[in-house]
């Protein structure tokens, strides 16, 4: 098919690369005179496992190509995907003005049948919305509607579009409907399902998904918190309820809270949905309330460690991603972190596999950025560990002992087993697991 992506974010960018890898051919377009010139060239503007590989294979062999014209995107194209951000506003709720004003454009241009798809992260009614934009100039015969949620995973994006565990697709025209599944059908030859429904219900779908893996963690930060005040190991309560089929294994670890562009977004905007319908959703409530104070648990445990006194002491922090295999920093616990700290008077030394530059343009000269993961000991009086990037779980600590002032972690992942923290000799607070401490009994807590 020939399709057009409105917006080359990070999930534009993956929907428009993945479609063209299918051998579809695919026209992404963006405002941004830069970055089109950037991918035009071959330069991604985001880090994503597998991405580079098949961005370079489809544009050399001519099945994606950018350009900054709207009309010479849309032309040829059968389905226009709309990959448009939607930021919160002030009061949680969702920014529908990139979608809509888009909408209004494609209402101007748009001379024959097209699929219009809302593939950005919108509030129920949203697709009604842009009906209404798109019909307020076209005649309803020349368009149809449809939402079609991502549920891509940062960092492993790439494998979770080309092998998705569904698919949704939110329509009553069946015309839409087949060609959305002649679409996507490469995709599920396993036999994973393509959910047909209505567009409201396709909405919904996708901000139930994400408060629900959001309420998750934020339920195991509650238990380690409370683990730490009765003597229990968090670890072993998440194995014995994840082995519960009912509940199962994942979005159990305990940590310093969910980030990135899409939990803490969608649980507000559910949130804001709930209440502009006048119901009082305390789950969500609650949900965002521990996220707020677990993103602080590290800042909040070094400072109770130095008795509030951080002045003049410097602190190393490994990870700055909200999560590993990615550069982005949005709503990253280690922002909220740095932050507490600079604000209690610490130095802080930072590294990160991929976020560094991104960090750099945040706090410029404010932090000291080290070249690699050892060099951010050097001189620091205790190590924070925010994000769980691989390179991170096996490190030398023969090293780390050389290079610390003091054989002092503070691990906000639980990266590291307490008896090997024990024989290494490190003073070691995690989340909801007992202390390892040269001095105390192993059983004290923060």
């Amino acid at each position: 098919m020939n399709i057009a992506v409105v917006g080359t974010g990070y999930v534009g960018l993956v929907t428009g690369t993945c479609f063209a890898e299918t051998g579809n051919h695919v026209t992404c377009v963006d405002i941004d005179v830069n970055k089109v010139k950037r991918l035009r060239n071959g330069q991604l503007p985001i880090y994503e496992p597998g991405l580079e590989v098949i961005f370079e294979r489809n544009t050399r062999q001519g099945r994606l190509h950018f350009t900054t014209d709207l009309k010479e995107a849309i032309d040829e194209a059968e389905v226009i995907f709309l990959a448009l951000p939607t930021p919160p506003g002030e009061d949680g709720s969702a920014d529908l003005s990139y979608i809509l004003g888009v909408a209004d454009d494609l209402s101007k241009i748009i001379t024959d049948y097209k699929v219009v798809v809302d593939k950005s992260t919108v509030p129920v009614g949203t697709g009604e919305k842009v009906y209404a934009a798109l019909a307020n100039r076209l005649d309803p015969q020349l368009f149809d509607v449809v939402s079609n949620p991502e549920f891509l995973r940062e960092g492993v994006a790439v494998d979770d579009f080309l092998k998705p565990d569904r698919v949704v697709i939110g329509s009553t025209s069946e015309k839409a409907s087949k060609i959305m599944k002649t679409l996507y059908d490469p995709f599920v030859r396993q036999g994973n399902p393509i959910y047909f429904m209505d567009l409201r219900s396709a909405e919904m779908t996708k901000y139930a998904a994400n408060s629900y893996l959001a309420a998750r963690i934020s339920f195991m930060n509650e238990i380690a918190n409370l683990c730490d005040k009765v003597g229990a190991n968090v670890e072993m309560v998440r194995k014995g309820m994840g082995s519960d089929s009912r509940i199962g294994k994942r979005f159990l670890f305990p940590g310093v809270g969910f980030g990135g562009s899409c939990f803490p977004k969608d649980v507000q905007a559910l949130a804001k949905t709930a209440d502009q319908h006048d119901y009082d959703f305390k789950i969500l409530d609650a949900v965002l309330s521990v996220n707020r104070r677990q993103r602080l648990k590290v800042a909040d445990m070094i400072e109770a460690y130095f008795e509030g006194d951080l002045v003049g002491k410097t602190i190393a922090l490994w990870g700055l991603a909200f999560k590993p295999n990615t550069d982005d920093i949005r709503e990253a616990p280690a922002l909220y972190t740095i932050d507490k700290l600079l604000e209690a008077g610490a130095q802080v030394k930072v590294f990160d596999p991929e976020a560094m530059n991104n960090v750099k343009e945040l706090y410029g000269d404010r932090l000291t950025y080290a070249e690699d993961q050892y060099e951010a000991l050097i001189g620091a009086d205790v190590l924070a560990i925010v994000t769980e990037w691989s390179v991170f779980r096996t490190p030398s600590f023969k090293v780390m002992t050389e290079l610390l002032q003091n054989q002092i972690i503070f691990d906000g992942r639980n990266l590291y087993d307490l008896d090997r923290m024990k024989e290494e000799g490190f003073e070691y607070y995690s989340i909801g697991r007992p202390i390892v401490s040269k001095v105390a009994s192993s059983s004290n807590h923060i």
